[in-house]
């Protein structure tokens, strides 16, 4: 990243989606906040007023960490023995989520229908900890061969012995226990909360490196708008954890530590949450509001080659733009911005020419200038909510607070911008319209960033509530004027926003954005059996698949894919040598520490070189990840199907890949980092008691040679490699599309969840197009390892629905969709081969690894909420099939909860993929859809494999139900497409499902 590089055509400002009309403001009705040195809301405000010295003396923000706070895991109905398994940024947000929560002081309290949304970035210390156990077996196997072939042979040293005890001081040293693969999920974090605090809506992590923040809001505001929860709890948090992170960020410019060489504030360590509410709701509830969210708007520019922060004050401003343009309210009244703080000198002055274009027009000193930053450093994935609860707290108290001497955040030459050296009252404005505040962000991966919002005035008693804008369209069969997020026995009442009446607020006026906004098309779904009512922007809109590609086992392509699910053979097999050191972690038939019981798997060759037609260096493609190269290629395929070219897609776009957010890379460079640590183990070894030190520091320099290298950390390419969010980014700038990019994490639902995402965009009108889906590796021997500590794994191999049942078979993959408002795919001509309907999610809020018959039920009855069918009209369920006998029998019982109407006029055919290529974790969901895809697109109901005996667990008969063990044809039923149903659950209690019906001649 460097001040002399510019971006092509970067003062443009693109073009940007219209909103219809204001959007209901999104009430935060709780924050907490742990910060060294502020740990609570109060705390944090009380550090954001005091005088403080100038930054750059050294006495800016200590480098302390999060260390100090104690979290009592037995308040949270934690058993211990997870407890020592779950990553310490686990304990602090299921911690920073129960102060948010009892900050919440509305008498209404807290919806069961509540969405738990997660951001992290980079990976965590168990992900660390298990990855260097798991490494570390076979740093002590090159220990034994060394002692054995050097000159050591004759000391009495034995090398086996050596061996077992650094196992044994690795697995003391690091922790060993079965529920380390859950413990060290992100997603298992929001579905912590949600076991803790009995929550049943979505429950997701998110990743967008600095924009993390900033997509979990986004996504809460889109679910809370679309009437799909109730209340929505955002939780982000940064740790410094290991070596890995200060290393690879350095290469890119920013500083390792405070006082170092470089403008930027270094990595800090932040937590904070807020809990979000429809303002009609919390008004309702009788809740103490701080503000309200107005808009979360995201942007990117896409520029082929290393990640860098955008240097385009255009799309800064375009961001800015949009968010006004969907608020409904000018950029005059904004009289705070909460500035990203400094990049580089270039970001740096991006940021203050877009700000100087948006507000140039305000009086003299009406805008103050600040960041966050100046007080608390850069906390990464946090910073956006740490600047959101900033701006929240100055608004709630009517106070903006000052900035740190000798920082200059923004323009502050004589135009419209001052800068507060002291605390200063926030006064009301002259025409009474409220107290607002922007705040900016902006991400190493090319995303820009503009939240607005504004203070909360409460209702006269018996006022009218305003009302959002109106829809244009309403679904057929859906109830029109339908209260936005209704529960069981509600009906719609005057209070709500979102009901169609016009919207006129304070300052508002058509200038901003300049030109029509497009309409949504939208309309408002009846409120469905789980209470699950949709909003009248948008919610029930078809969605059109207009590309799609894969790779999985033996299937270089969607096309190869669909030839393997006919060919009645699974292409599951031993692992290759590379992938799976058999001497090292098999061991056959028995469950033992730092062994698998399996070596079966369905694995996918990594690509070697970039897809056709990209030109990425060599050296840059070699620091990719795996899961990075592979979805590149699936991504060329995907467009290629779509048949244009993919810079011909116009709008504003958005990139969602489910995956996991702990990419491999990642933690075997972490590894790398860590061979000092292996060393002093080796040092205070026991059998090794008859060496001098002389001999022993020989020794482990041998070693070291002898160890893999995994590459080098300090380019600026390494942090590329390495970022889960990165896979998006890639195909996003690789491609040169105008989208934003965003790994979510979900356990095994990761690709439905990432559907869910693209879908809430799409409907919202943030974007015009989206490519989703999901990609994982898990053919590995970390992945083998752990999930074989905790029985998970099948000893043979996985066969869903069956008898023998006993666990499933990892298999690698990767499935992409590319995404348009079907209306939208209609108008421009594109191929549309299925349409989705619908997206329903929930949490068990009960057993992290158990599956439950109503949550999973919960889900499919909230995706039928936003249809004007019913389950009757389903002919096909694409089913998760985790080849467990528990699971299958719970995902047939949930089924027949909302399948079994008694209505059926033929049987509800069932199937699941992973009978034929295991499981692909993150990428399941998306390998489920693409089949059903391809069997809507042939007429054809898929077949399952290996299935010899059905399990009498299994209550078919009160669906009916049947899972074909051979392909058969898909007759049409009369009047209506063909349609099937997704499911896709994952550990933590998470469930997805997801309706599709054909491309007919009606919607092409």
């Amino acid at each position: 990243m460097s001040d002399k590089e510019t971006a092509t055509d970067r003062d443009a400002a693109p073009a940007t989606p219209a909103a219809p009309g204001p959007a209901e403001p999104i009430a935060i009705v709780g924050m907490s906040a742990l910060y060294p040195g502020a740990h609570g809301v109060e705390e944090l405000w009380r550090l954001l007023l005091a005088d403080a010295p100038p930054s750059g003396t050294g006495a800016g923000p200590a480098p302390a960490g999060l260390g100090d706070i104690e979290v009592d895991v037995a308040r949270f109905g934690i058993p211990p023995a997870q407890a020592a398994s779950m990553a310490r940024l686990q304990l602090l947000m299921v911690e920073a989520a129960r102060q948010c929560l009892d900050d919440a002081t509305g008498p209404g309290g807290l919806p069961g229908r509540t969405d738990v949304v997660v951001g992290t970035c980079l990976g965590l210390d168990r992900q660390y900890a298990n990855a260097l156990r798991v490494d570390g077996a076979r740093y002590a196997r090159d220990l034994a061969e060394v002692l054995a072939d050097g000159p050591w042979r004759d000391t009495g040293a034995d090398p086996r012995d050596a061996e077992r005890e650094l196992n044994d001081v690795l697995a003391r040293r690091l922790g060993a226990s079965p529920h380390d693969r859950v413990g060290e999920m992100a997603s298992t974090i929001p579905a912590r909360i949600a076991s803790a605090f009995k929550l049943r809506g979505r429950t997701l992590a998110v990743e967008s490196a600095d924009a993390t923040s900033y997509w979990a809001l986004a996504h809460a505001v889109d679910s809370l708008r679309a009437g799909l929860t109730d209340a929505a709890l955002v939780v982000v948090g940064q740790r410094d954890e290991g070596r890995f992170a200060r290393r690879a960020l350095a290469a890119k410019g920013l500083p390792a530590g405070p006082g170092e060489a470089g403008d930027t504030p270094a990595l800090a360590e932040g937590l904070g949450a807020l809990l979000l509410k429809r303002r009609s709701t919390a008004r309702r509830d009788g809740d103490r509001v701080y503000a309200s969210v107005l808009d979360c708007a995201l942007r990117h520019e896409a520029r082929p080659g290393t990640f860098r922060y955008s240097l385009s004050a255009g799309h800064r401003r375009a961001a800015a733009e949009a968010a006004h343009r969907t608020a409904g309210v000018e950029p005059g009244s904004v009289g705070l911005v909460e500035c990203a703080g400094h990049g580089t000198a270039a970001v740096g002055r991006a940021e203050q020419d877009a700000i100087a274009a948006i507000h140039g027009d305000a009086p003299r000193d009406s805008v103050a200038l600040g960041s966050v930053r100046d007080r608390l450093g850069h906390t990464f994935a946090n910073a956006g909510l740490a600047g959101v609860t900033k701006a929240a707290l100055a608004l709630h108290h009517r106070t903006v607070p000052p900035a740190r001497v000798g920082t200059e955040p923004g323009p502050a030459d004589g135009r419209p911008f001052r800068v507060p050296r002291a605390a200063e009252p926030w006064r009301p404005s002259a025409d009474g319209t409220p107290r607002r505040a922007a705040v900016l962000g902006a991400s190493l991966t090319g995303t820009v960033c503009h939240v607005l919002l504004e203070e909360h005035a409460p209702v006269a008693a018996g006022a009218p509530e305003p009302a959002a804008g109106p829809s244009d369209g309403v679904s057929a069969g859906a109830t029109a004027g339908a209260t936005v997020g209704a529960s069981d026995g509600e009906s719609p009442s005057g209070e709500g926003e979102g009901k169609g009446a016009a919207v006129r607020r304070g300052g508002a006026g058509p200038s901003v954005g300049g030109g029509a906004g497009r309409s949504v098309r939208g309309g408002a779904g009846a409120p469905g059996r789980d209470g699950a009512a949709s909003s009248v922007r948008g919610a029930g809109e078809p969605v059109a698949i207009v590309g799609f590609g894969g790779r999985f086992a033996d299937s270089p392509d969607a096309d190869g894919f669909w030839r393997t699910m006919l060919s009645g053979r699974d292409r599951i097999g031993p692992l290759p040598p590379e992938s799976f050191d058999r001497d090292l972690y098999h061991a056959p038939g028995a469950l033992a520490r730092g062994r698998s019981y399996t070596d079966l798997g369905a694995p996918v060759p990594v690509p070697s070189a970039p897809p056709a037609g990209l030109r990425i260096p060599p050296h840059r493609y070699a620091a990719m990840d795996a899961a990075q190269r592979l979805g590149l290629h699936v991504a060329t395929e995907m467009f290629a199907r779509h048949g244009r070219p993919p810079h011909a897609l116009e709008g504003v776009g958005t990139v969602v890949v489910g995956s996991n957010l702990g990419l491999s890379g990642e933690r075997r460079l972490h590894t790398g980092l860590c061979l000092d640590d292996l060393e002093a183990d080796v040092r205070s070894l026991a059998a090794l008691g008859a060496l001098g030190p002389d001999e022993v520091e020989a020794l482990t320099k041998l070693v070291r040679d002898r160890f893999t290298d995994p590459g080098p950390v300090d380019l600026p390419t390494t942090w590329d490699g390495c970022v889960a969010s990165g896979i998006a980014a890639l195909i996003g700038n690789e491609h040169r599309l105008d989208a934003v990019p965003v790994a979510v994490e979900a356990a095994c639902a990761s690709s439905l969840a990432a559907l869910d995402v693209a879908v809430g965009r799409l409907r919202s009108g943030a974007a015009d197009y989206a490519v989703a889906g999901g990609v994982e590796l898990p053919c590995n021997a970390r992945d083998m390892v752990l999930c074989s500590a905790l029985g998970l794994l099948s000893h043979s191999r996985i066969t869903p629905f069956d008898a023998a049942a006993d666990g499933f078979t990892p298999g690698d993959g990767c499935a992409l969709f590319l995404l348009k408002r079907l209306a939208d795919a209609r108008r421009d001509g594109d191929p549309v081969f299925g349409v989705l309907r619908a997206v329903g999610a929930s949490n068990d809020a009960k057993s992290l690894i158990a599956p439950d018959v109503d949550g999973q039920a919960r889900a499919v009855r909230q995706a039928f909420a936003q249809v004007d069918f019913g389950p009757d009209e389903v002919d096909y369920l694409e089913a998760h099939g985790t080849g467990t006998r528990l699971g299958d029998r719970v995902e047939v019982a949930a089924a027949a909860q909302v399948y079994g109407t008694g209505r059926r006029r033929a049987p509800l055919h069932i199937g699941s993929a992973k009978s034929f290529l295991g499981h692909t974790f993150a990428a399941a969901g998306a390998a489920g859809l693409l089949r059903t895809l391809q069997a809507l697109r042939g007429a054809t109901l898929p077949p399952s494999v290996n299935l010899r005996e059905l399990s009498p667990d299994l209550a078919l008969d009160a669906v009916p139900a049947r899972v074909a063990t051979e392909a058969l044809p898909w007759p049409a039923e009369p009047g209506r497409p063909r349609r099937a149903a997704v499911s896709a659950f994952g550990t933590g209690g998470i469930n997805y499902h997801l309706l599709i019906e054909e491309g007919t001649d009606a919607t092409r």
